[in-house]
């Protein structure tokens, strides 16, 4: 189809939990969504929701805890780290 639209990010299926053993937390699971070339994306929700958590998956802070999960973005989006946070990831 020539009206498809390009997809530059896809999350299907994330899920993050944070401890081990009986001190698990899931603190997000069975997001999915897609970001399509020249549309703007927003990610709300409440305090304590889950953003922060999501964005950190995308950008690999935070590892997918789900063997499913799968986070692709096109070769067209380019994510710039400062060097604090590239430091901290290390």
């Amino acid at each position: 189809m020539a009206n498809e639209k390009e997809v530059i990010l896809s999350v299907k299926d994330l899920e993050v939990t944070f401890g081990s053993g009986k001190k698990t937390f899931t603190a997000v699971q069975d997001i999915n969504f897609d970001v399509y070339k020249g549309e703007t994306f927003s990610l709300v929700g409440e305090s304590g929701s889950g953003k922060t958590t999501i964005g950190r998956a995308i950008i690999r802070i935070n590892p997918a805890t789900k063997e499913k999960s799968e986070i692709a973005a096109s070769k067209s989006v380019k994510f710039k780290a400062s060097k604090a946070l590239k430091d901290a990831v290390k």
